[in-house]
């Protein structure tokens, strides 16, 4: 199918729709899946967050890359690829026998759910007139993600405990190879263009938040003077700085460094790097609290999250609204608020601790919280932007969204390493260690709330419509 052809929307949607409810699926599946696949593969409590962190750190770092070389090669050539290439490696995830052969699979998987995502997005904005038209394929996108997030806790735990944690990965070959091959008939090409990558930025970024962040895991077993550690934490700072100073030089940057001038925008990046940094380890820590200590099959600690993703759903969905009637800067603080409340209260947890009055009703807060803060901070990211900065703008908002998870949940699992006690010992231990980590993760959320009063825009009535929150980014009018 040429870009000239007509082009038929509801199959267009359709493939849009279904390749990225595989990629929202995939974050959520392995989630409840965590405990069986520690035991599976015989992981260390530390090792267990590569299987998140090397996809976020892949699907983060390369995500301007991918969207980048979309704009390059062509959009619907790059959603082929990048499917092709999760396809494939989510077989590898499946067949995994060992620690390393699941963690590199995992970071397959994050490229290339790094070149497909922003291609999806794109081709969705080209695809659809712009007003209700564009507007209405954009929130099936939003409600797609919501909705693929819940079924993907309640499905992974379903086959972890039935089946195998192994068959959430294999189903995506028969769905991505179908894809495939409807995606050159169905979808539009755009023209190529002339340009520059910017490479540099996206592999000296990259590899410099994976070395920082296996440092800080790898202090979790081998304490701050051993010498890898310094070495990785010396590389990854190291290796972010030439990235900085690249984009400072780079005629066409993935991050244009002219973005953070704005106050509102650059804390917006911060407070959501913060955001996500608490809210990412929260689902890691609560699946092993529910399954490890409480005792609770993958498949009821997949429904015993409803709580957090049925409000968090809602809350999104009512996102515009709300924006309407209180402004995006109230909207966000009140939702960091209710956020900070559900996590302090989560971390009161032990191993005796009720479900309905320490675990169900702290996860209602803390859903509510996701589901308000998330399409205000997206709105602080891509506020007063340059036309021809939006599309980095929503770039860097993604990869905020990707980072902050990975960098947070390394400082996390280094914090439940060091969380000891001499007077607790098995179940009693990991539910002591759990609640530090969400502990700190409440921490975390204050500070975001205390930056996001800080930047706080004078005009804070202001309503700005955002897209609800779980769906990437969209660029703004005039962005290609």
């Amino acid at each position: 199918m040429t870009s000239a052809a007509p082009i038929r929307k509801t199959a267009v949607l359709a493939i849009i729709l279904a390749s990225y409810t595989m990629i929202v699926l995939d974050i959520s599946i392995v989630i409840t899946a965590l405990p069986k696949i520690h035991r599976t593969l015989h992981f260390s409590a530390t090792a267990l967050s590569w299987v998140q962190n090397a996809y976020l750190l892949a699907f983060g770092g390369l995500l301007l890359l991918g969207a980048r070389a979309g704009d390059l090669l062509g959009r619907r050539r790059m959603f082929v690829l990048g499917l092709g290439l999760f396809t494939v490696a989510s077989v590898a995830v499946g067949t995994a026998q060992s620690e390393g052969w699941l963690i590199a699979a995992r970071a397959a998987q994050g490229v290339g759910a790094a070149i497909l995502a922003p291609s999806t997005l794109a081709l969705l904005q080209t695809s659809f007139t712009e007003g209700a038209e564009r507007t209405r394929a954009v929130a099936y996108y939003a409600a797609v993600a919501g909705v693929a997030a819940t079924v993907g806790l309640v499905v992974g735990g379903i086959f972890a405990g039935w089946l195998s944690w192994r068959v959430g990965f294999f189903i995506n070959a028969p769905i991505g190879i179908a894809l495939m091959l409807a995606a050159p008939r169905y979808l539009p090409e755009t023209p190529r263009r002339s340009g520059q990558a910017d490479a540099v930025g996206a592999i000296s970024s990259t590899l410099g938040m994976t070395a920082l962040v296996y440092g800080i895991v790898r202090s979790a077993d081998s304490g701050w003077t051993d010498e890898a550690t310094l070495v990785a934490v010396t590389a990854g700072v190291l290796l972010l700085t030439l990235f900085v100073l690249n984009e400072r030089r780079a005629p066409q940057p993935i991050m244009p460094l002219r973005l953070f001038a704005s106050r509102e925008r650059a804390g917006g990046y911060t407070a959501r790097l913060l955001f996500l940094g608490a809210m990412a380890p929260f689902w890691f820590f609560t699946t092993q609290f529910l399954q490890s200590v409480v005792g609770y099959s993958p498949v009821q600690a997949g429904i015993a999250f409803l709580p957090t993703t049925v409000v968090n759903f809602a809350a999104a969905m009512a996102v515009p609204r709300l924006t309407r009637r209180f402004g995006n800067a109230t909207l966000l603080a009140g939702s960091l608020a209710i956020s900070v409340i559900g996590m302090a209260w989560l971390g009161r947890i032990s191993a005796d601790t009720p479900y309905l009055t320490g675990i169900a009703l702290p996860m209602i807060l803390i859903g509510a919280g996701q589901g308000g803060a998330l399409g205000p901070l997206t709105a602080a990211g891509i506020a007063g932007v340059a036309p021809e900065d939006a599309g980095a703008a929503g770039g860097v908002t993604n990869a905020a969204h990707q980072l902050g998870g990975s960098l947070g949940l390394g400082i996390l699992v280094a914090v439940f390493a060091a969380a000891d006690s001499t007077t607790l010992h098995g179940s009693e231990l990991l539910a002591h260690r759990i609640g530090a980590a969400l502990t700190v993760g409440a921490a975390m959320l204050a500070l975001a709330l205390v930056i996001a009063l800080i930047v706080r825009p004078r005009r804070a009535a202001e309503a700005v419509e955002v897209a609800p929150a779980g769906a990437p980014v969209p660029a703004p009018r005039g962005a290609r």
